[in-house]
């Protein structure tokens, strides 16, 4: 099944590729330049996620997904949330989130036990400028003092998933796909793709 994400982050295309498995085709809106970027207005995960499938649905036919997710640090007051790929400024690298992430942390005082978090994903599902549904997924965990971690992209070296002793970048690959949130929002989308399939 051929399944078009409304994203121009081609880490975020391959992982979703890799989780989906070869019975999809994902691309994403990089093939496609002449389709403009989505203002992520929304106030919440699930408002952004459908802004942006929903407004490239309008565009290209066929089944548009659009994920939007981040990180939300309890003595943090759930920040950065929403902000969570522009955390730093607008166009801040992963490194620039990571340093201002710990450096925030660093001021409250927080030990590694108490530096609750989770990251949050939401996937809307949309076709000819409708939303269909939405999927949500979220895995808890805390996060650590130090960076630690070479896979993975975006706070994967800072969070550490409950029930292991490893940041998501160091988590082998394939163990982060069984478990992480963008995981479990999947696991929703494929099955109301396949439910879709079969009512055709």
């Amino acid at each position: 099944m051929q399944l078009i994400v409304a994203t121009r982050n081609a880490h975020k295309t391959r992982e979703i590729q890799r989780i989906l498995g070869p019975a999809f085709t994902v691309s994403d809106l990089s093939a496609h330049p002449e389709i403009p970027d989505t203002r992520e207005i929304g106030k919440s995960f699930g408002e952004n996620a459908i802004l942006k499938a929903v407004g490239a649905s309008r565009h290209l036919p066929g089944f548009i997904v659009a994920d939007d997710s981040g990180l939300e640090v309890d003595p943090l007051g759930g920040a950065p949330g929403i902000f969570s790929a522009r955390y730093a400024s607008e166009n801040a690298t992963d490194k620039q989130n990571i340093d201002k992430l710990l450096v925030e942390l660093a001021r409250t005082g927080a030990k590694e036990t108490k530096r609750s978090a989770r990251f949050r994903c939401v996937i809307a599902l949309a076709r000819q400028g409708e939303l269909l549904e939405t999927f949500e997924g979220i895995v808890e965990g805390t996060i650590v003092e130090q960076a630690r971690g070479l896979h993975g992209f975006g706070y994967d070296p800072t969070f550490v998933p409950h029930g292991f002793e490893e940041t998501f970048a160091e988590l082998a690959p394939e163990v982060k796909d069984t478990i992480s949130h963008r995981a479990k929002a999947l696991r929703g989308l494929t099955a109301k793709l396949v439910a879709l399939r079969m009512a055709d």
